[in-house]
């Protein structure tokens, strides 16, 4: 078997609450390989909000390693971080996160600006990603003028263009109706048959059911 995507090996994380030390993760051992397609579970206070924090590197670890794509990213500074964060993760959020004033392409190219892509390859990319995702005569509309299931298809697009190692979806489906959450599962089954590595967010079973394997938190240890 080849070298897993994630690897964590002994993750801790604790908060500092006053004089108290809160131990949100309690020692966490888990691989996921490239081109998996997991869902994260787990009641309110499990600690998988946390969980996906540190997969994101958007926090590190109280102790314990974390791997990713080969490079150990448990201790790395701040500036290291966002660049793994842009190189090798895709995010998608239940609130979109899509800048108000700019176009569905722009918001797309925005991850290929920080990857230092020049212009005329940035929008060619951005594109090609939008018309994938099915919206390429919506290219040139701002968030305003999508419906939600459209906007989260641009966040998506926005997730894929930078050919990341990881996609990371917290509660993708969670702002919108049921027959727009079942259309944008479809496109995540479809960007798992491509290879990618999907970590998707979940507290609905029905969503989590799609993935080819449930992690259950609980009290900071996977249950499963």
């Amino acid at each position: 078997m080849t070298d897993p995507v994630i690897h964590l090996s002994g993750i801790t994380r604790d908060f500092k609450l006053g004089a108290q030390t809160v131990h949100v993760l309690k020692g966490i051992d888990l691989d996921i390989q490239r081109g998996e397609y997991v869902a994260l579970m787990g009641p309110s206070g499990s600690g998988k909000s946390t969980l996906m924090n540190l997969l994101g590197c958007l926090d590190t670890p109280t102790s314990g390693t974390y791997v990713l794509a080969g490079r150990d990213v448990s201790r790395m500074a701040e500036n290291e971080l966002a660049e793994v964060r842009n190189q090798e993760i895709g995010f998608v959020f239940q609130t979109f996160n899509l800048i108000p004033r700019q176009t569905a392409l722009d918001n797309v190219a925005l991850p290929l600006v920080y990857a230092g892509v020049g212009k005329e390859e940035r929008l060619d990319r951005a594109a090609d990603v939008l018309r994938s995702v099915g919206l390429g005569d919506r290219m040139d509309h701002r968030p305003n003028q999508l419906s939600g299931g459209q906007r989260q298809r641009v966040a998506i697009a926005r997730a894929l263009v930078n050919k990341p190692s990881l996609i990371l979806a917290d509660e993708p489906t969670g702002n919108l109706d049921t027959a727009t959450s079942e259309e944008i599962m479809k496109l995540f089954d479809d960007i798992h048959a491509l290879g990618n590595t999907l970590v998707v967010v979940t507290h609905e079973e029905d969503i989590a059911q799609r993935a080819k394997r449930i992690i259950r938190l609980r009290d900071g240890v996977v249950a499963n």
